[in-house]
């Protein structure tokens, strides 16, 4: 019997092989095929850090729980992606070294210190001793000898050392790479017409005999390795313990997570590499990688921009707004009108100058807002801390338990509250995940409330990359509802009748799963009596078991169904279905971010724009929030640019049983590369 649903981790592979394929194509930008090879690599690493290291976990749980967790054993789980890794791994290597075949016909050359001209090793020399010497500590490696702890995300040189007329076993030691202090990337000097860049480990690699003079050896074998930890952690319940105590101590505790990966030069001295094992107690269990020079890929994200113009990607400049342009006052428009903005089209500043102008309104009482990713240096934050400042009552919702962010969230949550601003911290048990902002203001002895509900994080670094949908308003049964999460946070024994009672929003985890099941099953019942059903979902991800189970009974209803799934997509088509799914999932140079939920719902369209994917964690273990576009012309806009994407046959691919990742058929028909043309087309409203 086949399978009725498709892993959620197997799905994901087959998510990162779409960032593959982009790296693959020779249409995209070189400066983006070596940027989206870094992003599959860094996806790989969180990949490992969390995914991998569940399933090793669950190899330890109740079988019966675990099957239900991950909807089959984790064993044949891991088995299944140890294969697929092996050839994504090779697809990886093959497409790397194309994309440095069409580097070198552009005269850009990555170069190792093998191949440097006498000048060149001269600049090295002196660039190490300026640049990187101090940043670089070489340990001695021996059985003798504690090994020192290796942290999860740095890149080491692993070096086995000895002189040429010894026959003695090498002398092992290592060297972390200080990618965190300097620029992996230094341009040398040439005299050819040609870019040479050499990678910071190279340039140690040259200065070697340097580094270990005092020992006298006159042989290095020296190659790069990395290790990955598990990077979840487990809150204990101590409730004498405050939830920011709790995350901090969580935080120094996952620099001691187990390894899940050993990745490593495939050239690298095979008894340096036995030690390592040894010593970081990897076994067979654990994924042991050999592979090329080059690992911690992550970094080509930042490569240098060295290409001419024709290979670098599409210039496409945000915009303001048309009902937001030349306006002396934001609140004025929202107070009279809803406004939807799409990211990255439209210019993120809209958001941040609401909260400027709220800040220095006299007018304004207060401003509550959620947070779950913060940029480092938040021109949102800086705004609040304003507010504050200028007597407002500022109250922050900070998720500190947003993954891999924790440090920053904790900071600014040190922040806020050193100016006396209200910090929330959220639900134990609850991550708060909705973007959420409500404002209010006295107007002639009178309260009013406008503010936002967004799709995507308040993050001005992120709303340049992420498509994502914020609807400005004022509408007072959402502000209503914004109120209720607040009540929520401040006293969660309310959450049920506060979240329950939602009449603008659709809350998780209190209603918004059943009311999203109530819509498909208004059209089943449709579709059951002959009338038109249709349904159109666009989001993050769809692994939720219960949901899938409805769509399953509306395809075999013969609702029709459209699917834009980026990411994990854990449905398939059967055989008994009277309309099949159709699903596809777009990457492209904006990553799709947004969720979009439309019912036709017997000619009424009902559509929704959501922070919450539809999958377990989401609906259940979360506060989410998903609102109504009711404004007529901002719902057949939102159509529109579905329309758009559900026609995308250059950077679409079908999200079918076999997870071939097909391009979507342009045989025929017109090219239509939905980020593009949703660009033009908001251009134009």
């Amino acid at each position: 019997m086949g399978r009725k649903y498709i892993p959620r981790d197997i799905s994901w592979l087959s998510f990162n092989g779409r960032v593959l394929q982009e790296a693959a194509d020779k249409s995209v930008p070189l400066l983006s095929r070596i940027k989206f090879l870094g992003i599959f690599s860094n996806n790989l690493d969180e990949f490992f850090r969390v995914r991998v290291a569940g399933l090793k976990r669950a190899l330890l749980i109740d079988e019966k729980e675990a099957k239900h967790i991950f909807f089959e054993k984790p064993e044949l789980i891991l088995d299944e992606l140890n294969k697929k890794l092996i050839k994504q791994q090779k697809k990886f290597d093959k497409v790397w070294l194309d994309v440095q075949h069409e580097m070198a016909k552009e005269g850009v050359f990555v170069k190792t210190c093998e191949d440097l001209s006498p000048e060149q090793e001269d600049f090295v020399k002196e660039f190490y001793l300026n640049e990187v010497e101090s940043n670089v500590i070489p340990l001695l490696l021996d059985d003798n000898r504690p090994m020192p702890y290796l942290r999860d995300k740095s890149l080491y040189l692993g070096i086995a050392m000895k002189k040429k007329e010894d026959d003695h076993h090498p002398q092992f030691a290592l060297i972390e790479i200080p990618t965190g202090q300097i620029n992996r990337f230094t341009i040398l000097p040439s005299s050819k017409k040609e870019v040479h860049v050499l990678l910071l480990e190279d340039i140690i690699k040259l200065n070697l005999p340097y580094i270990f003079s005092f020992f006298g050896f006159d042989e290095f074998n020296a190659h790069a390795f990395k290790i990955t930890r598990d990077a979840e952690f487990d809150l204990d319940n101590d409730i004498n313990t405050n939830i920011a105590e709790k995350i901090a101590k969580a935080l120094k505790s996952r620099r001691k997570g187990k390894p899940t990966r050993f990745v490593f030069d495939q050239n690298m001295n095979q008894d340096l590499v036995e030690f390592l094992l040894k010593k970081l107690n990897i076994s067979k269990i654990d994924s042991i990688i050999p592979g090329q020079k080059i690992h911690n890929f992550k970094d080509f994200m930042d490569f240098p921009n060295v290409f001419r113009k024709n290979n670098q990607p599409e210039e496409r400049t945000s915009f303001h707004h048309p009902e937001l342009v030349n306006q002396h006052r934001m609140v004025d428009v929202i107070t009279q009108k809803d406004v939807l903005l799409a990211f990255p089209y439209h210019n993120f500043d809209h958001i941040i100058d609401l909260l400027r102008e709220a800040a220095i309104d006299p007018d304004v009482i207060s401003i509550q807002i959620t947070a779950y990713r913060l940029a480092s240096n938040s021109k949102i934050g800086n705004a609040l801390v304003n507010a504050h400042r200028n007597g407002k009552e500022v109250t922050v919702m900070l998720e500190l338990r947003a993954r891999f962010d924790e440090l920053n969230n904790l900071m600014w949550k040190e922040r806020f509250e050193t100016e006396g601003i209200n910090v929330l911290v959220g639900i134990p048990d609850k991550k708060v995940h909705a973007k959420l902002c409500v404002i209010k203001k006295r107007v002639n002895g009178e309260i009013i409330q406008y503010g936002f509900v967004s799709t995507g994080n308040i993050n001005e670094k992120t709303a340049k990359l992420y498509g994502d949908y914020c609807l400005l308003t004022s509408n007072t049964i959402i502000m209503e509802d914004i109120n209720k999460v607040f009540d929520t946070l401040r006293e969660p024994k309310s959450m049920e009748e506060n979240l329950h009672a939602g009449k603008g929003l659709l809350f998780s985890p209190i209603s918004m799963r059943n009311m999203l099941m109530e819509y498909i099953d208004y059209e089943i019942s449709e579709a059951k009596s002959n009338k038109k059903a249709h349904i159109i979902i666009k989001l993050n991800a769809l692994s939720d078991k219960m949901l899938i189970k409805k769509i399953y009974a509306a395809a075999h209803a013969g609702v029709k169904i459209n699917l834009i799934v980026r990411g994990i997509y854990c449905a398939k088509n059967q055989k008994a279905f009277k309309e099949p799914l159709h699903a596809i999932s777009i990457v492209d140079e904006y990553l799709e971010h947004a969720r979009v939920f439309y019912f036709y719902h017997g000619g009424k369209e009902h559509t929704y724009i959501s922070s919450a994917d539809w999958m377990t964690r989401n609906l259940d273990y979360r506060i989410e929030a998903a609102v109504r576009i009711t404004d007529p012309t901002l719902a057949k806009q939102l159509y529109d640019i579905l329309q758009i994407q559900l026609n995308d046959n250059v950077k679409a691919r079908v999200l079918n049983n076999l997870m071939n990742n097909d391009y979507v058929n342009t045989l025929d028909k017109e090219s239509v590369r939905s980020q593009t043309e949703i660009y033009h087309y908001l251009k134009s409203q």
